[in-house]
């Protein structure tokens, strides 16, 4: 460990870091990260540590959060002692159909395995984190100059082409993949620390990073409930909300589809809209499959 990291900084040192790596943050943001990267131990000058600031002009939506780069993440996981790192490549999930401009790769999920010793045993067991393309990657809506001479909304979609994630998908996936392995087995050292992959989205919508944080412990809360993996539909009219595996949905569903009324099944697609968009980007094999039973039902219809 380097004095550095052991925060035995003089007030120049300090200042400068004031004037460069936070200069965004005001007394109070400052105070706050600078106490966060003394406790975490560590260095800001070689990016291990860094805070960002969302809505700097509006008062009301400003917060700055605390960015752990890929470094810093694994220095604190390492002191950790009972963390070891991946022995294999991350995992990912792609599907052909989803290729495009917003996806180059038909990315739908990247899942790490990292390693994490059990402290009765001693033996080691994986702890798998998973980040879908769709929840982190910076998909924005183009600007365009119209005949009054201002900026509208053109209303087309576009992956953010000033980072890493056009021409480094794989890796930007991954490493949000493995900011959530970190905090599912290490939670007392990552809970509420950030990588800025995970935070490229926030930059280019109109989110704050409040919102982001709020998203992570709805995940947190889905998760103890069993609810993480399951995704939440009705079957028709007056039915109560059913949060359904997803394991399970396109069996479910397909039954419901064949058994239904061609009328009942376009009502039930409708009021399903966005969890079945949720689903294709989850697994777009099986939800596939629902579109074509869905079309297979309308096409009887016209037939009939």
């Amino acid at each position: 460990m380097t004095e550095l990291t052991k925060f035995d900084l003089s007030s120049k040192q300090i200042a400068l870091i004031k004037q460069t790596i936070a200069k965004d943050c005001n007394d109070e943001e400052f105070n706050l990260f600078f106490e966060v990267a003394r406790a975490k131990r560590l260095d800001p000058f070689t990016g291990q540590i860094i805070p960002m600031v969302f809505s700097k002009g509006n008062a009301a939506k400003r917060k700055m959060t605390i960015i752990v780069s890929r470094d810093g993440q694994r220095v604190i996981a390492q002191r950790c002692g009972d963390y070891r790192p991946a022995s294999k490549p991350p995992l990912y999930e792609r599907e052909k159909e989803l290729i495009s401009s917003l996806n180059p790769q038909g990315i739908v999920s990247a899942t790490v395995y990292l390693w994490k010793q059990d402290p009765k045993t001693s033996d080691w067991y994986e702890v798998a984190g998973q980040a879908f393309w769709d929840e982190f990657a910076p998909i924005k809506e183009e600007w365009a100059q119209g005949d009054d001479g201002r900026n509208h909304k053109t209303g087309n979609m576009k992956l953010d082409d000033s980072g890493n994630w056009c021409r480094q998908p794989r890796l930007m996936i991954a490493k949000c993949a493995e900011m959530q392995a970190l905090r599912a087995g290490w939670p007392d050292q990552f809970t509420g620390l950030y990588d800025e992959a995970e935070m490229d989205r926030a930059k280019v919508i109109d989110i704050t990073a409040s919102e982001i944080v709020q998203h992570e412990k709805e995940e947190n809360r889905m998760r103890a409930i069993g609810g993480k993996d399951s995704i939440t539909l009705t079957w028709g009219d007056n039915y109560a909300l059913e949060n359904v595996p997803v394991g399970q949905l396109a069996d479910r569903a397909i039954q419901f589809i064949n058994e239904e009324s061609a009328e009942t099944v376009r009502k039930w697609a409708d009021a399903n809209r966005e969890p079945l968009r949720l689903f294709w980007a989850k697994h777009p094999g099986d939800a596939l499959a629902i579109k074509k039973a869905i079309e297979a039902k309308s096409s009887k219809k016209e037939a009939a």
